[in-house]
């Protein structure tokens, strides 16, 4: 099995591509062992010492890191990912993905949701799984549309610039009722 690894836009996350199917559909992002207790792909990478996120696509795993340097993580997370493939077991445990949208906003505003949501996904969500993030739709309210950054997007140095130059603009180009995009 090879696994090719990829850098993305934040230093902190690594993005590993197995050649195999991650997950069915959908995607979950998991920021402790706690929270990865329904993913044994998840659980087997946070035993890693320094592993602090861990975020899997359907067909690629980007990994977070606290302090520890990506030459001694590396081998580590590459030996793990190689195991859980070998094991058999599934990335998650039954319908786990947590990649759900959110439901907060106006009844009145379904119509410029449903455009919102649908240039997320046809032209927002693509761009930065290439980089090994996602990005979904929280709510609106007022003009103001509400994002929630996963995977290599949280906490990317250059998730601010992503979300003000490139979506907001985006957004605003076809809704002109969005006024402004903010992370939660």
């Amino acid at each position: 099995m090879f696994i090719q690894t990829e850098a993305t836009p934040n230093p902190a996350s690594l993005k590993f591509i197995p050649g195999r199917p991650v997950l069915a559909e959908g995607t979950a992002d998991y920021r402790s062992k706690a929270e990865a207790a329904g993913s044994p792909l998840a659980r087997r990478l946070f035993e890693i010492d320094g592993v602090e996120g861990v975020f899997l696509a359907t067909d690629f795993i980007s990994v977070t890191k606290g302090a520890a340097e990506w030459q001694h993580l590396k081998p580590a997370i590459l030996g793990a990912i190689m195991e859980h493939y070998l094991s058999g077991a599934p990335a998650v445990e039954g319908d786990r993905a947590n990649d759900a949208a959110g439901v907060n906003y106006d009844p009145k505003d379904e119509e410029i949701v449903q455009t919102i949501k649908e240039l997320l996904e046809t032209r927002v969500r693509p761009a930065v799984a290439n980089d090994g993030g996602d990005i979904t739709f929280q709510g609106y309210r007022d003009g103001i549309v509400f994002l929630h950054m996963r995977g290599a997007c949280a906490g990317c140095p250059s998730s601010t610039a992503t979300l003000r130059h490139g979506i907001e603009n985006l957004l605003k180009h076809f809704c002109p009722d969005v006024q402004e995009v903010q992370a939660v």
